[in-house]
């Protein structure tokens, strides 16, 4: 867009659509434009013809082209502040990141911190990285980690890029492998599991995934590392991307992984760990996508090395 305001005002607001955006249909663009203003409010002004394309009415999925001429109307909101990240994470994931050019970067994501902010936490990693400075404005999640999950996150710095990420998602063309640490002697010929997950709300009022067979399809393939008496670790690899997908295939497979305090088994966990090892082990360990030469790797946790040593050793459960 040219001359983007930083800030939604109460008067009528005109934006020329810059090649970025084309092809954007026009509820989605107003949607990541307008941030802060109600999703029905800004249905509602597309509906009413208040929002204008080039002069005319159009409706929510007509598909915005580059010097198109959109107009806003006065929206009755108040201004909210930039969010501004604490220092300390911006700090940290600006030592994280692993790669970086003029469409992306890539932060190898430390395990205990949110993708982005919402239920209840302020400031996550998308939020951090747009503190970084001025070019960083615009930065979006191409896609999401888990809080506890640590590894390669992948996060887009113009809507161009975003838009070639989400359509090699759709056709599954970015490969995202994972190393997961497991409860168990996992099965060596246990190579994939396909089932059907789907997400309800658990008792406590958390979002829970579960195997149904109402829920979508989901597949994940695996391959045993090394294991001992008490763990396995294995490479996982996403052919589908649902939430809680992994941990929710291994634990439906009696084999939860290290750590997962909401489809793992904390009795074992109590047992095993202590202290610098109390986390969730899953790691995004690599992110590939063939179709823009990119791959980028991340190094595994000190963590998972530590455990399995430990684990080894004949004074561990004495």
């Amino acid at each position: 867009m040219k001359d983007e305001p930083k800030k939604v005002r109460n008067k009528v607001q005109k934006i020329t659509v810059n090649k970025d955006y084309s092809d954007q249909r026009l509820d989605n663009f107003l949607l990541n434009y307008l941030k802060g203003v109600p999703k029905s409010k800004i249905y509602s002004i597309i509906r009413k013809g208040e929002v204008r394309v080039n002069s005319s009415r159009k409706q929510v999925f007509y598909k915005i082209k580059e010097n198109d001429l959109i107009r806003i109307p006065p929206l009755q909101i108040e201004n909210k502040e930039d969010i501004k990240a604490p220092f300390e994470l911006t700090d940290v994931l600006k030592r994280s990141v692993i790669f970086e050019d003029d469409d992306c970067l890539v932060i190898n994501k430390p395990f205990g911190i949110a993708s982005h902010g919402g239920s209840g936490i302020s400031f996550g990693l998308i939020e951090a990285i747009r503190n970084f400075g001025p070019r960083y404005r615009d930065c979006k999640l191409v896609h999401r980690l888990d809080k506890n999950t640590s590894g390669c996150q992948l996060v887009s710095k113009n809507q161009s890029f975003l838009r070639k990420c989400n359509n090699l998602i759709r056709e599954k063309k970015i490969i995202k492998k994972y190393i997961a640490l497991v409860h168990g002697n996992w099965p060596e010929n246990l190579n994939l599991i396909e089932n059907k997950l789907i997400k309800n709300i658990g008792v406590s009022g958390e979002r829970m995934v579960k195997v149904s067979s109402d829920g979508k399809n989901s597949i994940t393939k695996f391959k045993l590392i090394e294991k001992n008496n008490f763990f396995s670790k294995l490479s996982c690899n996403l052919v589908t991307g649902r939430t809680h997908q992994i941990r929710v295939h291994t634990s439906h497979s009696d084999f939860p992984i290290v750590g997962d305090d909401k489809y793992g088994d904390r009795h074992k966990d109590k047992k095993f760990l202590h202290q610098d090892l109390k986390r969730m082990y899953l790691h995004s360990k690599s992110l590939e996508i063939k179709e823009l030469n990119l791959k980028v790797i991340s190094n595994e946790p000190k963590e998972f090395k530590k455990l399995i040593k430990i684990s080894e050793s004949k004074s561990f459960l004495s």
